[in-house]
């Protein structure tokens, strides 16, 4: 469908379904990120975490992130994704604000552990919503938006933590974050339906335009004859463990750099939390900008490989040359921020191949299987920086372990088959 046509339809949707959207997942991540400035800005020493501890603080989150992945993809794909996504926003909250009165390591393990369980299946419920407005011609784009709410989240965050942290200490960032994320319940089920047929907002043409689409989708997906439609067959497809590992792999270096990004600036510029948090927003301002261009370029284009697989290698590039180079601060930094501009481009793009290799049937719990599973790289990326900070008494170790698993990445998006370029889309490049 070219442009023209589609502004023909309208376009109510992009403004209905993508901000609560993003606004939900916008305090999802901030939990994330802002436990990095939690870990520069005094946790650390006022709980007798090592750095080693630390990490594993930042990444057994990804633990209990696994555990509601597959279920929540099912269930939101088979009844409700809007109510599930409600009641995990009230459990992760309540949990954020206890994260805030911890007392030692342990218990902020186990909280953190738990917050990860309460937050797992928001990421595979939420592309189901995504999966049900949008369809493939516009999902790059959709998703690219939705996934704009790690950059903003990140540039709220780096800011907000540094002068909470600077002004009231580090507990107050669990507990502010947490009650603000209570707050989203009272927008998330006014504003979200699960789907057109579920939505009285829509108008007609639009209901009926997104109907016809999504139904030529599935015939022409199930005439070839390819996919699975059972998970024991889904199990035994090669194509869902390529997309597996790379995520894995992907998911070490986003949340390596993430997490591990507050203590790498102040150690570069030696500067206090305040300044370090407003130097943080700069590679997740460049990060808008990496979505929009990657994910129009591979939605005009039609080839989803290719915009998967340059981005990942461009942000470990990057990642590298920004420790390569540390000995002159400016272009340090300035590879910092270019790291931004690749770092989550490809997610956008990722995210919309398993509806193009998997029925609907089951494309739901696919896609909670390769995030519960890749996401454990979210784990690996921050204890591994932390472990390897420990044992060699540098940073640098953890950035090449970094750039290399985001390397391996980048080889097994070259690897995926061909056949997910141009889908329904247009024309492959």
């Amino acid at each position: 469908m070219t442009e023209t046509t589609d502004r023909l339809i309208p376009q109510a949707r992009w403004w209905r379904i993508i901000p609560p959207a993003m606004l939900v997942y916008i305090f999802s991540f901030m939990d994330r990120t802002s436990t990095g400035f939690a870990i520069a800005g005094g946790m650390r020493k006022d709980l007798s975490l090592s750095a080693s501890t630390a990490g594993l603080v930042a990444g057994i989150f990804f633990i209990g992130y696994v555990i509601l992945q597959a279920p929540g993809g099912h269930w939101a794909e088979r009844y409700s994704a809007k109510k599930f996504i409600g009641i995990s926003i009230l459990i992760w909250g309540g949990l954020t604000i206890l994260c805030g009165f911890t007392q030692n390591a342990t218990q902020l393990l186990i909280v953190r552990f738990l917050v990860g369980v309460a937050e797992g299946g928001v990421w595979p419920a939420t592309l189901v919503i995504l999966s049900h407005w949008f369809p493939n011609e516009e999902r790059g784009r959709a998703n690219a938006y939705f996934i704009m709410n790690i950059a903003v989240a990140s540039i709220i965050t780096g800011p907000l933590s540094g002068w909470i942290i600077s002004s009231f200490g580090w507990r107050w960032v669990f507990i502010g974050e947490g009650f603000l994320s209570l707050g989203l319940i009272l927008i998330w089920f006014p504003l979200i339906s699960d789907s057109p047929q579920k939505a009285s907002w829509i108008s007609p043409e639009e209901r009926d335009y997104l109907t016809s689409r999504l139904a030529a989708e599935q015939v022409r997906m199930k005439a070839t004859a390819a996919a699975p439609a059972s998970y024991r067959a889904v199990l035994r497809d090669l194509n869902l463990w390529k997309l597996t590992l790379l995520y894995f792999f992907y998911q070490i270096g986003i949340y390596g750099f993430a997490m591990w990004l507050p203590t790498l600036l102040q150690n570069l510029t030696a500067k206090g939390m305040t300044a370090v948090g407003l130097l943080s927003i700069f590679p997740y301002i460049a990060m808008i900008f990496g979505l929009y261009a990657f994910g129009r370029l591979s939605d005009r284009s039609g080839n989803r490989r290719r915009y998967t697989a340059l981005p990942i290698l461009g942000f470990a590039v990057c990642f590298l040359l920004s420790t390569v180079l540390n000995k002159n601060i400016g272009l340090s930094f300035g590879f910092f921020v270019a790291c931004g501009l690749f770092m989550q481009s490809a997610s956008s793009i990722f995210w919309t191949i398993p509806p193009m290799l998997f029925p609907s049937e089951v494309a739901g719990g696919v896609r909670g299987i390769i995030n519960a599973l890749g996401n454990l790289g979210g784990f690996v990326g921050p204890f591994a920086v932390g472990w390897l900070r420990t044992t060699f008494n540098t940073y640098d170790a953890g950035v090449y372990f970094l750039a290399g698993m985001l390397t391996i990445g980048y080889l097994i998006a070259l690897s995926l088959p061909a056949t997910i370029n141009n889908s329904g889309g247009p024309k492959a490049e």
